[in-house]
């Protein structure tokens, strides 16, 4: 893909002042054009959908829908436009979980004004973008990990049960799930057995440790 003169850019974070951060930020750039936002994950698939931006940076925990489900959405739905992820977690699992989700960089709200503009170009050229040093950091946390024998396998969850979880953790019923996602509350009761399973928990409040962990949820 060849990097347009002008980048549209949509913004999507459930916090005005980020948002409005963040616009200022790249609005300030002459390559850089703003051209919508959203307040939420759903919002932000409907809104690039809408307007088709050639970029959409995300927050990784947003209602609704996550950033990371956001950016696997877009994904799916229209492809030819790129993902780049904002967050408040230092985390590798986010950050892998970012690079499954087909973003193509992962910046730090510590260091939004540093990194994100090289961030978007870098996006824009068909790079990847870590903050520094998360590269090395992330192959030396998992290689001693994997020599001390713990489990560095990705999420187990399939994407639909990852909806499930979120649903669960934000304590929606299974009927209020089962009208959100258009399933009975038959299948939503069997995802949530094989969540359990899965993760070896036994109840919603294990889930809901785990998805705030996950960032699927905020504390």
């Amino acid at each position: 893909m060849t990097t347009p003169l002008v980048t549209t850019v949509m913004v999507a974070d459930d916090h005005a002042v980020v948002r409005h951060g963040v616009r200022s930020i790249l609005s300030a750039q002459p390559d850089f054009d703003v051209v919508g936002d959203a307040a939420d994950g759903k919002e932000a698939v409907d809104r690039a959908l809408a307007l088709r931006p050639d970029l959409v940076v995300l927050d990784v925990s947003m209602p609704r829908l996550t950033g990371l489900q956001a950016a696997a959405e877009i994904g799916r739905r229209a492809a030819g436009i790129r993902t780049l992820m904002l967050s408040m977690h230092d985390d590798e699992q986010f950050l892998f979980e970012a690079l499954r989700a087909g973003a193509s960089g992962y910046v730090l709200k510590s260091a939004v004004d540093r990194d994100l503009v090289d961030a978007c170009r870098a996006t824009m050229r068909g790079e990847s973008f870590l903050y520094p040093d998360a590269i090395a950091a992330l192959v030396q946390d998992r290689l001693a990990r994997a020599a001390a024998g713990d489990d560095v396998s990705v999420d187990p969850l399939t994407p639909r049960e990852t909806e499930v979880l979120k649903l669960i953790a934000e304590a929606r019923t299974s009927q209020q799930i089962a009208g959100a996602l258009t399933i009975s509350p038959k299948t939503v009761e069997n995802h949530r057995a094989s969540i359990l399973e899965k993760l070896g928990m036994r109840d919603r409040v294990e889930l809901t440790r785990y998805a705030i962990r996950r960032g699927l949820v905020q504390p």
